[in-house]
């Protein structure tokens, strides 16, 4: 499974995070960084987004090793 995890700064300076599953095969740094900054400009998070730190994609594996269900 991945995830897109998204880093901002915020005012008070702590880093706020949001993480997305399943973002699209082809994203780009373009394309995250400018969603990232709308987010931003749009100011519907109660704290503060001031600025990007950073953006990863993560990949995750999970092997069952019991599955009883």
């Amino acid at each position: 499974m991945q995830t897109l995890r998204m880093v901002f700064g915020t005012v008070a300076g702590d880093p706020w995070t949001m993480t997305l599953s399943y973002p699209k095969a082809d994203l780009t740094a373009l394309n995250v960084e400018t969603a990232m900054q709308a987010i931003i400009d749009a100011d519907i998070f109660a704290s503060g987004l001031t600025s990007i730190l950073t953006a990863q994609i993560i990949d995750r594996a999970v092997t069952d090793l019991i599955d009883n269900g």
